[in-house]
């Protein structure tokens, strides 16, 4: 968890506190969000088969993308938020059913974008997935709706 809990983004306090909802309807849990880096970790199964019986790339996207949001989020400001402008995944290895490792770290950091990185691992270690993705930091009038 964030080193300082009630220092924490207020992004990474609510996914701390209480499930998100993607995370529910797909099934993962965030077990770490702290200083740049995220882990989360899925139980992959048929629920989540694409109709061939693995695991569906998609999945594996939203995982990646949450985890490395999240990794992210804990290097904001109080005042800041941001939006994802990129993800690229590259798929190793078919999954059928397995428990998955799903470990975000942020690379770079600047003062409007990011780059972070995630790599997906099986119960024994090996690649399942690569992923990659940049955000962009919103501030001011940027958050409003």
């Amino acid at each position: 968890m964030a080193d300082r809990k009630e220092d924490a983004h207020p992004l990474v306090k609510k996914v701390l506190n209480s499930k998100p909802p993607i995370a529910k309807l797909i099934g993962f849990d965030v077990e770490e969000i702290n200083q740049g880096h995220a882990i989360a970790v899925l139980e992959a199964g048929p629920q989540h088969a694409n109709p061939m019986g693995t695991l569906h790339g998609g999945v594996l996207c939203d995982v990646a993308d949450a985890a490395m949001g999240m990794a992210f989020a804990s290097t904001l400001e109080h005042d800041e938020s941001f939006t994802t402008i990129s993800l690229t995944i590259n798929f190793l290895r078919a999954v059928w059913k397995e428990r998955l490792r799903v470990e975000a770290r942020v690379i770079n950091r600047g003062k409007n974008m990011g780059y972070i990185e995630c790599e997906i691992t099986g119960g024994e270690g090996q690649q399942i997935a690569k992923a990659s993705s940049r955000c962009f930091v919103l501030r001011g009038e940027q958050l409003k709706r």
